[in-house]
Parts: structure tokens; C-alpha cells; sequence
């Protein structure tokens, strides 16, 4: 709470109370100012909002009640305090005075010394109150950010149960076809050296079997199922790596920073964004151009951090069908959409820089992207907690940085810092 002495107005159209009461003031420490009627004091609130105005009521041209009504009306000076000063002592006016916003009433004529009590008492009264609303600000965003974290939290919470559970029902099956394949493979094989010894020690095994051997076509049989063996053993581990890529997108993180591949991270999250990356009837595919450079493992928290590969990638892919509306298939594949992901090393910062070349943004929403709430999808397209939350981990959680550079007509680009170690 600051100890300066506050800035006061009075407002009365005698000039000896305001010189009376400006000099009181002014050897007890205040800054004062003078107005001689109610215009006169709303230009100078206007120009210079004081923290505490005594108020004459009766005036000409704009009284004291008016001009009190007026100066609560604004959203601007509806809390500076206003005392009344005044004849008019019955109940009536003074419950009016207090009705419209006043804090407290002195009557004329005044005593200095209750005048200076007054204000004093006031003043204080004034300070606790900012006090209060600040402490309560302040609260306030700490709860929203706790709210962000516990939304986070619970996200990835949710995610790496789901994926997890996904993961294992998956690899149980997989796991027991993929390995049996080898196997399979050498039956195969055998069975086919069978056959063949037997078609060289009996070269005419009668008209009814050469029948069926030709019906069956064994020659295509034998050159085309061990290619089909191989694509089964190539879908197996290619499920295999699906899953292995869920986990690592999914990682429960621990109460400490742990070593992680960034790579990891960036390719986990790519692959499960896949499906929205492939060609459809109003565009062709999204091309991903990858231009990583040499980054050694990263201390920081891997659910998270793939938390935020993760939005940003989305909102990529969400600006580009945005950008694209308007344009035919021929035109967007003239100029195809893209998204590149660029990793560095810089200094002792780790690097990720997330483009796109859609339309980007202008100014005034660019300022507004990591606010709390704030989001430019529609209804039910965005919950506005995404680039918050992800700016909260990059920043709070691994003393990072996450900056954007948009300019309309050339993209928007989202540059990851955080701390490489050396």
C-alpha cells in the first residue's frame, strides 16, 4: 500500500471555502485542486482523476448532486469517493447524496480539524479497498491459472489412460501375429521344398493331379505368398510403430523433468494428426516438410511439451482449411498447403519453429492469442484454452519462451525456446 499522500479536489462555488479548506489540506501533506462549479469539476476529473473530491451541493449551473450522478455513471470515476459538503442537514438530503454514491457528508459551516478527520479516514478506507480488489485480481488469476493447469492436467491425464490402455489391447495381438510370422514363413518354405522334391521324383503324377496343379496355379502361388507374408509382417510392425508413437505422445510425466528426443515428440504427434493431414475432396494433402537440425535431448516434462507440438500443429492445419475456403482444388494444389517444422540449436536454447502459409493474422489478434478465453474458431469449434495452456507450459514449466509472427497474406509462425543443456 502506497504511502503518498493522495490527490484532492474541492468543489464549491465560494471562494473562501475553497481557500479555507485548500490551505488545511495542503499543510496536512495533500495535493489539492480547485472548482468553482460542477462543469468545471467533471473537465478536470476528466483531464486528471483525483482520489478523493469534497463536494459542495448547492451550485449554479450543475449542482452537487447532478454532478455526482454524472461522475458515478462513469465506469472511469464511479470509485473515487466523493464527500458532500454541505447546509442542507436534514435526513432527507442526505439520504439522497448517500443514494447516488457518496461516501460520507460534512456540514457547513465545518470545522478543519473534522474535515481532515474525515478525509483521513477516507483516504484510508480508499486504500484498503484497491488493496482488496488487487489481492482479489490477483487471486482471481491465480485460480484461472490453476483452472488452466488442472484442464491440462486432466487432458493428458484422460489421454494417456485412453492411449495407454489402446496401446497394450493393441500390442497383445499384434505382438503374438508378428511373431509368428518367421515361423510361418519356414513352414511355408518347407512346404514348398516338399513339393518340389516331389515333382522331381514323380514328374508324372497322373492326369488328375496335373489337373489340379494347373487349376491352382502353384507356380503364382509359390512367387506370390511370400510377398503376401511380408506385407502381413510389414502392417504388423507398421501397427507396432502406430502404437509405439501413441505412447510416446502420451507419456505420463513425472513430478521432474526427464531426458526426451524432441524428434520423438514432433514425429509422435505428426503421425496422429495424419488423418487430418490427408487429401480430401476439398483439398489436396497437407505437405509436412521437416528440416530438423542436430538437438540433443532436452530436459523438460514430454506429455506436456507434446501437449503443445500438438495444439500448435492443430491450429496449423485449422488455419489452412480456413485459408483454403474460397479456393478450387486446382488452386490450392498450384499452391500447395504446407506446414514446416524447423529444430535448431541456439546459444543454450532449443529451438522449434511450428509455419504455415495460410492467410496469418493481423496485429490486434495476434496480440491476443495467449490470452485466457481468447479464440478467433466459432461456436463449439474451440474451447480458447489451447495457446493459453500451451504458453503456460512453455514459460512456467521449463522457463522457456513461445512467441508468434503472423502478418496477413504470409503464414503464421510459432517459435518454441526452452533450455538445452549445453
Amino acid at each position: 500500500m502506497s504511502d503518498a499522500m493522495p490527490f484532492i479536489l474541492i468543489v464549491d462555488d465560494n471562494s473562501t471555502n475553497l481557500s479555507v479548506l485548500s490551505k488545511a489540506l495542503k499543510l496536512d501533506g495533500y495535493k489539492v485542486r480547485m472548482a468553482m462549479d460542477g462543469e468545471d469539476a467533471l473537465a478536470q476529473v476528466e483531464r486528471n482523476p483525483p482520489e478523493l473530491i469534497l463536494l459542495d451541493i448547492e451550485m449554479p449551473k450543475l449542482d452537487g448532486f447532478e454532478t455526482c450522478r454524472r461522475l458515478q455513471a462513469n465506469p472511469k470515476t464511479q470509485g473515487i469517493p466523493i464527500i458532500f459538503m454541505t447546509a442542507l442537514s436534514d435526513t432527507a438530503n442526505k439520504v439522497k447524496g448517500l443514494s447516488l454514491g457518496a461516501v460520507d457528508y460534512i456540514t457547513k459551516p465545518f470545522e478543519q480539524e473534522e474535515v481532515l478527520a474525515r478525509v483521513k479516514v477516507h483516504w484510508r478506507l480508499k486504500r484498503l479497498t484497491d488493496t482488496l480488489e488487487q489481492q482479489v485480481a490477483e487471486r482471481t488469476q491465480a485460480l484461472q491459472q490453476a483452472q488452466l493447469q488442472l484442464v491440462q492436467q486432466e487432458k493428458l491425464s484422460a489421454l494417456g489412460q485412453l492411449v495407454t490402455g489402446v496401446a497394450h489391447e493393441i500390442n497383445n495381438p499384434i505382438g503374438c501375429i508378428v511373431g509368428n510370422v518367421d515361423p510361418l514363413q519356414d513352414y511355408i518354405s518347407d512346404l514348398f521344398a516338399i513339393i518340389n522334391l516331389y515333382q522331381e521324383k514323380f514328374p508324372q503324377p497322373g492326369t488328375d493331379f496335373e489337373e489340379e496343379l494347373e487349376a491352382f496355379d502353384l507356380d503364382y502361388i509359390q512367387d506370390d505368398l511370400p510377398k503376401l507374408i511380408q506385407a502381413m509382417k510389414d502392417g504388423g510392425n507398421r501397427i507396432r510403430h502406430i502404437s509405439t508413437s501413441l505412447r510416446t505422445f502420451s507419456r505420463t510425466d513425472k513430478d521432474h523433468k526427464v531426458s526426451f528426443n524432441l524428434y520423438e515428440g514432433l514425429d509422435s504427434t505428426i503421425l496422429i494428426l495424419k488423418y487430418r493431414l490427408k487429401a480430401n475432396v476439398q483439398r489436396p494433402a497437407i505437405k509436412i516438410i521437416k528440416d530438423y537440425g542436430d538437438i540433443p535431448e532436452v530436459q523438460c516434462f514430454p506429455g506436456q511439451l507434446n501437449q503443445v507440438f500438438m495444439n500448435l500443429i492443430a491450429n496449423a492445419i485449422d488455419a489452412l482449411d480456413e485459408s483454403n475456403k474460397g479456393r478450387t482444388f486446382e488452386e490450392i494444389e498450384a499452391n500447395p498447403n504446407r506446414i514446416t517444422i524447423q529444430t535448431e540449436v541456439s546459444g543454450e536454447r532449443a529451438i522449434v519453429r511450428i509455419k504455415d502459409n495460410a492467410k496469418g493474422m493481423p496485429e490486434e489478434v495476434r496480440a491476443k492469442i495467449f490470452e485466457q478465453g481468447f479464440t478467433t474458431k466459432g461456436v463449439g469449434k474451440g474451447t480458447g484454452l489451447g495457446l493459453a495452456i500451451a504458453h503456460q507450459i512453455i514459460v512456467e514449466k521449463h522457463g522457456g519462451t513461445l512467441t508468434c509472427h503472423s502478418e496477413p497474406g504470409k503464414g503464421t509462425a510459432f517459435i518454441i525456446k526452452i533450455p538445452s543443456p549445453a
